[in-house]
Formats: C-alpha cells, sequence, structure tokens
C-alpha cells in the first residue's frame, strides 16, 4: 500500500452520505449504490435527488425532483443535529438541474468542516454514448467548483471528454484527460470504461496523484458482445463499489479488480436472467427485463472472484 493511499475508514465509522437519484421500481442511482454499499459493511443514508417510478428508458415516467431548497432543508437538518462528523464518505451521481449541484459545493464544505478526514467520491452523471441526460450547463459547474472538492472522480468516456475537453481515441488521451482532472484537484480518477479500443474489449483507466507522486493502472474488460443489452446503472453500481473497496482494499488497483469483478457478474447473472425469456440473437430485451439483478448478486458482490487483473502503467 502506497503512503499516500489514505482512503480508510475505520469499520465502526463507514457510513455514506448518497445524493443521487432514486426509483420505485428497478436499479439505478441510489437503488443500484445502497444494497452493495450495505452488504460491503457501509451504512447509508440517502438523499434522492428525484423520485421517479422508474428510470428514463421506460415509456413512462412520473415522479418529483428535489429542489435546492428543499435538498438544504434535508441537509440541514443532518447538520442541526450534529450528525456530519458520523459521514466518513459523500457519494454524488445523478443531479439534474443548476441551483442543485450548486447547492452540493456548499454541502461538502460542510462535511469537511465537520469531519475533515471524510472522503468525498463525485460520479459526473452527465450522459453516456454521446448523449447528454442533463443541460450542458451542468458543466461548468462541475468544471469550476465540483471537481476541486472532490477526492475521487468516476466517469465514463463520454463524460471525461465533456469535462476536460479531451477526445479520448488512445491510452495517451485517457491519461492526458486523468491529468486534467488531476490538475483541477481530484487524487483518483477512474475512467469506467473507454471504448476507442476494440469492439470486444473496453478499458478502464486508474490514475492516482498526491502531491508528485503518481500511480497508473489500466485493466481490460471484455464486452458482452451483444448490442442489444444496454444496462442502466452499470455506473452508480460501479462508483459505490469503487468507494467500498477504495476504502477496504489494500491498493487502489486492487480496488478496481474488485470493483470489475462484482459489475461483470451483475452482468452475467442479468444475461442470464434475460436469456432464459428471450432469444437475444432475434429480440430486444424490454426495459424491466434489462434491470440489474442486484440482489441475485449478492455474494458475487460481498466475495467477488477477480478473474481480471489491473496492469501498471510505466510510462516509455
Amino acid at each position: 500500500m502506497s503512503s499516500d493511499f489514505n482512503f480508510d475508514a475505520t469499520t465502526s465509522n463507514r457510513r455514506v452520505l448518497a445524493i443521487q437519484s432514486h426509483v420505485v421500481h428497478g436499479y439505478v442511482g441510489n437503488k443500484s449504490a445502497t444494497f452493495p454499499l450495505q452488504v460491503l459493511g457501509f451504512d447509508v443514508d440517502a438523499i434522492n435527488s428525484v423520485n421517479y417510478s422508474n428510470h428514463t428508458g421506460y415509456k413512462h415516467v412520473k415522479g418529483q425532483v428535489l429542489s435546492d431548497k428543499e435538498l438544504n432543508h434535508v441537509f440541514s437538518g443532518l447538520e442541526q443535529n450534529g450528525l456530519l462528523s458520523t459521514y466518513s464518505h459523500l457519494l454524488t451521481g445523478y443531479i439534474g438541474n443548476d441551483s442543485f449541484l450548486t447547492e452540493i459545493k456548499d454541502i461538502v464544505k460542510a462535511m469537511r468542516q465537520a469531519n475533515p478526514t471524510f472522503v468525498y467520491v463525485c460520479d459526473p452523471v452527465l450522459g453516456d454514448n454521446g448523449h447528454l441526460y442533463v443541460p450542458e450547463s451542468l458543466i461548468p459547474i462541475y468544471q469550476n467548483d465540483i471537481l476541486p472538492l472532490c477526492d475521487v472522480c468516476t466517469p465514463n468516456q463520454f463524460e471525461a471528454e465533456l469535462l476536460s475537453g479531451i477526445q479520448i481515441n488512445s491510452k495517451e488521451d485517457a491519461w492526458k484527460a486523468t491529468d486534467w482532472f488531476h490538475a483541477k484537484g481530484v487524487r483518483t480518477v477512474v475512467l469506467s470504461s473507454t471504448n476507442f479500443a476494440s469492439n470486444d474489449v473496453l478499458i478502464g483507466f486508474l490514475s492516482h496523484k498526491n502531491g508528485e507522486k503518481r500511480s497508473r493502472h489500466t485493466i481490460s474488460i471484455p464486452t458482452l458482445g451483444n448490442s442489444n443489452l444496454v444496462f442502466t446503472g452499470v455506473g452508480d453500481l460501479f462508483a459505490a463499489l469503487f468507494l467500498a473497496h477504495s476504502t477496504t482494499k489494500s491498493s487502489l488497483s486492487e480496488a478496481l479488480e474488485h470493483t470489475i469483478a462484482s459489475v461483470q457478474a451483475v452482468l452475467r447473472n442479468t444475461v442470464k436472467a434475460i436469456s432464459q425469456s428471450v432469444d437475444l440473437s432475434k429480440e430486444k430485451p424490454t426495459a424491466q427485463q434489462r434491470e440489474l439483478k442486484l440482489i441475485q448478486s449478492k455474494s458475487d458482490i460481498e466475495n467477488p472472484t477477480v478473474l481480471i487483473r489491473a496492469n501498471e502503467w510505466l510510462e516509455e
């Protein structure tokens, strides 16, 4: 374990404040993050940025959106009861408007004042596959206000490109993008997946920098090989698992390996369940059929079988 890897939290003080979306049916946002974190020994207190019937991949979506004033009102209750010091981590994910995201900045500052050692893990949910999920106006708020406050950031390729302004078409481009995040003050950057190398393999990038010390790792992740299989909530699951494993494992590379192992197992279990009712060579499964099989993957989350190892990147 490197001397600057200090995301440890004692077993008695592993409590996450998770601020992201919630759905009644299915698994995205806090529904995708809470169960895995609890299985891995973390208490989770959730504030839901939205409360929807289901995710937006369904034909109809009903529900409510939490305003920045309502967020402040709920958070002030935690603050006034002296609870901020009990949190080892803050996890943020889907946030849909400017004022709500700006409020996060004040929340981070208040939590850091109450507990200077707490860790902020930011999953900057902006979009994927070239498609924005949120207003473009959130990008400069992340760039200027949020990223300088976060310890860990877990963007996908599209989000990393949007934030850094760097198109990622090679490993060198990916490292340039992670360096941009480091320059903003982020210690640990994980590009959860990039797809420039091959249709069969995604590459994940992990870069950790503290002062002049830096470590870099890559990990090659096989794809499912079926264009009909597009899942929602995987990024939320990834961020939660990396938060947990970066706290409990002896190195960040080991944390990445265990995170990927569990994510891959959840996807395999989901595909297996779909295959029992859908001929994937002929049919596209519905949004409901593609919901992640999280509960059925409990053992794979608790004790993942690591099949893919991270490789240290040595500069030439």
